[in-house]
């Protein structure tokens, strides 16, 4: 078990070193000398996948930081403490990237109408949006399915809680908070590892990319993590 989180920790390190790089060498540098080290100078655009997967992961993050500090003040068990530390943790600063690189393209943090994960559908969906800006207003993404990926009635994306699920997480103590908060956050691991697969295949920055996939890995190790931790509560996985 030690050996698995090890591992998911490691590969988001690196993922976040190589996208702080990344991110100051395209603040400080042009178009590149050539030699291959940026795909492109101009910033993604509105609605590209670069810039929806930014403003999606951020709120999706955000969510896995609010359980985690939830569960930390529903029980003294110090390995569930630990795990909620550290996802809180690291997901709080990968978000401060993602938020980071929106401002560093210029672009808002939050858009009217954009539906969440509408980034995720096919390139021919995205071509007239960095430039002609259409209107997506009007488009109901709740429970229906967004890139391969579907969100629960009452949530705003793929793995996210509900509001009547945080309330019962935040009204819960000791195993019955330990294991809500494993199958809360499992749920929420495995719709951020959707996202993160589709930022991975379709993000055209290298850096966004690499940290897309450093999630993708560092996720499914922790989805074993707690999964065995559930198995040690004589509970499991929902669904």
């Amino acid at each position: 078990m030690t050996r698995t989180y090890w591992a998911a920790g490691t590969a988001v390190l690196l993922a976040l070193l190589f996208a702080v790089a990344a991110t100051v060498a395209s603040a400080s540098g042009g178009d590149g000398d050539g030699d291959g080290s940026r795909t492109s100078s101009r910033a993604p655009g509105l609605y590209s996948p670069d810039a929806g997967f930014a403003r999606d992961m951020a709120v999706h993050h955000q969510q896995a930081v609010e359980m985690s500090f939830i569960v930390r003040d529903r029980t003294k068990d110090e390995p569930v403490r630990s795990l909620a530390y550290d996802i809180a943790n690291t997901q709080a600063n990968q978000r401060g990237m993602l938020l980071g690189w929106l401002d560093l393209w210029g672009l808002p943090k939050v858009v009217a109408d954009e539906p969440p994960m509408s980034w995720m559908g096919s390139a021919d969906q995205h071509a007239g949006h960095d430039t002609a800006g259409l209107d997506m207003a009007g488009h109901d993404m709740g429970g229906h399915d967004m890139g391969g990926a579907t969100a629960k009635p009452g949530a705003l994306m793929p793995g996210m809680a509900t509001k009547e699920e945080l309330a019962q997480l935040g009204a819960t103590e000791g195993r019955d908070a330990e294991v809500l908060y494993l199958q809360l956050m499992t749920d929420h691991h495995k719709g951020g590892v959707a996202m993160a697969r589709g930022c991975a295949a379709q993000c055209e920055t290298p850096a966004e990319r690499a940290l897309a996939q450093g999630m993708v890995e560092a996720q499914q190790s922790e989805l074993t993590l707690m999964a065995d931790m559930l198995k040690q509560r004589g509970a499991a996985p929902r669904g």
